[in-house]
């Protein structure tokens, strides 16, 4: 892996899943512009006009093993390496539990941690061979604690976070890395619409949580493994 002398990442294959959403693209331009290769990867068609060399995937459904493993293999045929993966793919329900469905556990089981499973369990053979490689888990600050109406949301998210530390412990010894980052509120025109009457310059924006990441895929965060990260703003 090649890097810039401050640390940065530079020359890195990341495959960016979740990448047609707000957060996705906010990393996948700053990572671009850190001179990563990116496979950008959602259901939608992620969006793509930076000057990074990007290969850009809709229609995928990371909640079938087959698809991430289809992510993989394309990545290591259209750029020939793998570096690392960036899991952003997810979702969130609000819904307190008196009125509460096993659906709505469901859902949010399949669409954060499946999701993370599956990308995690295709990259991995591929880290193990080479004997390095990073991994980078969205989890949330309510994994720690979950608030009212967020039970589902909260347990799904809880479990990204023991997934992450179960595989940093089983794969340090090969120079691999996990790390899981717990943002608070996140400032995206769908929260701003959605809570119209709260400050929103207290959350955290697309960008600063996309810096965190790209600093955990640096060289300057190498020993950093199996951590559950705050990235809470002023919430």
């Amino acid at each position: 892996m090649e890097f810039e002398e401050e640390g940065q990442p530079q020359g890195q294959v990341v495959i960016v899943s979740g990448a047609a959403g707000f957060l996705g693209q906010a990393v996948a331009e700053y990572l671009g512009n850190l001179g990563c290769r990116l496979m950008l990867i959602d259901l939608h068609q992620p969006p793509w006009d930076g000057e990074a060399d990007a290969v850009s995937i809709g229609n995928v459904d990371l909640t079938q093993p087959e698809h991430a493993q289809e992510v993989v293999a394309q990545t290591m045929q259209y750029f020939g390496q793998v570096d690392a993966v960036v899991n952003i793919a997810g979702g969130f329900a609000f819904e307190e539990q008196a009125e509460s469905s096993l659906e709505t556990w469901d859902s949010m089981y399949a669409i954060n941690v499946q999701t993370t499973v599956n990308m995690c369990q295709a990259v991995l053979p591929v880290f193990q061979e080479q004997q390095g490689g990073i991994i980078v888990n969205i989890g949330a600050a309510a994994a720690a604690k979950a608030n009212a109406g967020m039970g589902a949301y909260a347990a799904s998210k809880s479990a990204v976070l023991r997934l992450t530390e179960a595989i940093a412990e089983e794969n340090k010894h090969l120079g691999i890395r996990a790390n899981a980052l717990l943002p608070s509120i996140l400032d995206t025109p769908t929260n701003r619409d959605a809570m119209p009457d709260t400050d929103p310059s207290l959350w955290v924006s697309p960008q600063s949580l996309a810096g965190v990441i790209a600093f955990l895929l640096s060289d300057a965060a190498a020993d950093i493994t199996g951590s559950a990260i705050p990235v809470t703003g002023r919430v």
